[in-house]
């Protein structure tokens, strides 16, 4: 009976100590892995202090502050067909103007290259260097999507892209992406079985 009771004792430090370290294994958003179902996820970000406001195809939305930027919309992703969460992004702030973007766009690099080291890409770059060369320039290149401004952080766990992208006809915002390697690396084989 002894014996019966250390293996199972055994056998559950194990299931405990593998579900810890493939927990870890995950990329994190606000301290938490990107896994699960999307309704888990939605529940830990919920119980993060983020406000739902809704579901559209596999897209779970949601409000709130993060990295210290008030109002955030935040993108929870993932493929029905597989319900994995792999992929988070983050909307900051909308401005009209570019130097506000870059402002933030620039604030949010370093505070990425502290925590994840140099970023492995870095692409900023309007198509017609010529033109770009005041705030109202820059906007309409961003506007007309003839700008690349972007940064990638590579991890063991999954990829961190910062980029600037055009909101609307007048207006462009600061994006953050979080794709976890496992989870993401899940999705693409579920998709590439459908071909």
């Amino acid at each position: 009976m002894k014996k019966f009771l250390f293996v199972a004792i055994c056998a559950l430090f194990a299931t405990v100590a593998f579900a810890q370290s493939s927990e870890s294994e995950h990329l994190t958003f606000k301290g938490v892995p990107i896994d699960g179902t999307l309704s888990q996820y939605v529940a830990k970000m919920k119980a993060a202090g983020f406000s739902y406001l809704g579901e559209e195809d596999g897209t779970a939305l949601l409000k709130g502050d993060f990295a210290g930027f008030k109002g955030c919309t935040i993108g929870v992703s993932t493929l029905e067909s597989v319900d994995v969460v792999n992929r988070i992004v983050v909307l900051f702030t909308t401005y009209d103007e570019w130097s506000s973007l870059e402002r933030d766009y620039n604030h949010l690099k370093d505070m990425l290259t502290k925590k994840y080291g140099e970023p492995s890409e870095v692409v900023e770059k309007f198509d017609n260097k010529y033109l770009a060369d005041d705030n109202r320039s820059k906007m309409h290149e961003l506007s007309m999507d003839r700008c690349t401004w972007f940064t990638t952080f590579s991890t063991e766990k999954g990829d961190i892209q910062l980029a600037l992208s055009k909101y609307n006809y007048t207006s462009g915002v600061v994006v953050l992406k979080y794709f976890d390697k496992i989870n993401t690396e899940a999705v693409m084989t579920a998709a590439m079985d459908d071909l």
